[in-house]
């Protein structure tokens, strides 16, 4: 029987490249333009990192992570990357630098969960974070980014969706409130719901379970939970974003019920939905995180960051054709097509030749399929020193030596 790729892993096709490159590219000319810079950071990391920065109350770490032990060491694929890009601020020492440090990244991630459209196990996220700035305007400019990349893409009918979950002080009044009006349905929760009840209540909010939000739609209890009563510093925060928002012209929802799936997000958080074919799709969510460069082992911190799927920006783009390449060498002299590819190809062309020596007619007809042009060089055109340069689209030939190709 032939190996299959693993379950909830995709290989992507040359035909699906181009894509993934054009993402790959808005995503670098857009950042780049705001002074991010790109990093590129392990593909597993100690364990621990995961469990003290993503957080021991999410599904993640709970359920998803590929982690396994080497040499008495326990080492985890990374399903995020935010834990990982914090890792190498402290240890490079950019922290000691002047603020902002703006990085950002792309690469694959691995959780294991339900394959289904749009989520696999191995999966691919692009991703900022921003480190040093308290003030609500570095909220604003990541919001900002992610809408400006997204527009890059062609995505233009966007819903950004904010909310505030304040600081562990006054963030607390409200997970009491909210344990007091779950308490009279806490048996009719999934598994998940109830674990979290009292580890993370905000979390229940978060739920996806069917169950859960057939009985939250019947009890009507997000109706009868208010949000988070915020303090002053967390409210003036919350309203300055808003502020920084409305002079950017960035269209937002508020919704008190966002609350992102991460246990490290404090004071803002937010998702980004696009409505391209049809159907709403969260393709951004990020938020603040100041407690994280903290939490593992460096000095307060603030900071904020968001991640994209790119399986899901892709399924929302049209699919580029796969670019053809500039000429394709026609000829039943093996030694010299080989020759002419390789001069082309140092002159920076894109060129390929037949490996079988076929027909003339056969070698055309691959050409047509992956070239502009055919570049014939038969006997006559060895003899004499020129070659027989043929348009593919309208099946116009000229007679060109190297030096005039190099040219046009």
């Amino acid at each position: 029987m032939a190996i299959k790729a693993p379950k909830g892993t995709k290989d992507i096709l040359p035909s699906e490249i181009e894509n993934w490159h054009n993402i790959e590219k808005i995503a670098s000319d857009v950042f780049t333009k705001a002074n991010f810079k790109e990093i590129r950071t392990p593909i597993f990391e100690d364990t621990d990192l995961f469990e003290r920065g993503v957080g021991d109350t999410t599904d993640i770490v709970n359920k998803e992570m590929y982690t396994f032990i080497k040499s008495d060491r326990s080492l985890t694929l990374r399903p995020e990357n935010t834990a990982g890009v914090v890792r190498a601020y402290l240890e490079h020492g950019f922290h000691r630098e002047s603020p902002p440090v703006k990085l950002w990244y792309k690469g694959p991630m691995f959780r294991y969960e339900r394959p289904q459209a749009g989520r696999q196990r191995q999966f691919h996220q692009i991703g900022v974070e921003m480190f040093g700035i308290q003030d609500a305007s570095a909220d604003a400019e990541c919001i900002m980014l992610a809408t400006e990349f997204l527009h890059g893409l062609g995505l233009n009918d966007l819903v950004v969706e904010i909310n505030s979950l304040g600081c562990n002080v006054c963030r607390q009044e409200y997970k009491e409130q909210l344990k007091k009006t779950i308490a009279p349905f806490l048996d009719g929760l999934c598994e998940d719901c109830r674990s979290r009840y009292e580890k993370n209540p905000l979390r229940i909010l978060d739920c996806k379970n069917e169950t859960c939000n057939k009985l939250f739609e019947e009890n009507n209890l997000k109706e009868s939970i208010s949000g988070i009563k915020l303090c002053d510093e967390c409210s003036t925060h919350y309203m300055q974003l808003k502020s920084y928002l409305d002079a950017l012209n960035i269209k937002y929802v508020e919704n008190t019920f966002l609350v992102r799936g991460l246990d490290y997000y404090t004071k803002t958080v937010f998702e980004i939905k696009s409505n391209n074919l049809g159907s709403q799709n969260a393709v951004c969510g990020g938020g603040r995180y100041d407690g994280l460069v903290e939490t593992l082992g460096g000095p307060h911190t603030p900071a904020v960051g968001w991640a994209m799927g790119v399986e899901r920006l892709n399924s929302l783009i049209p699919q580029l054709e796969t670019s053809k390449i500039d000429y394709f060498v026609v000829s039943d002299n093996k030694v010299e097509a080989v020759k002419l590819a390789a001069k082309l190809r140092k002159e920076g062309f894109s060129v390929e030749f037949d490996y079988n020596s076929r027909k003339f007619a056969k070698q055309l007809e691959k050409a047509s399929k992956i070239a502009n042009k055919a570049i014939i060089l038969g006997e006559d055109e060895i003899q004499n020193n020129y070659l027989t340069v043929k348009n593919l689209s309208d099946s116009t030939q000229l007679k060109m030596t190297f030096e005039d190709i190099i040219k046009e």
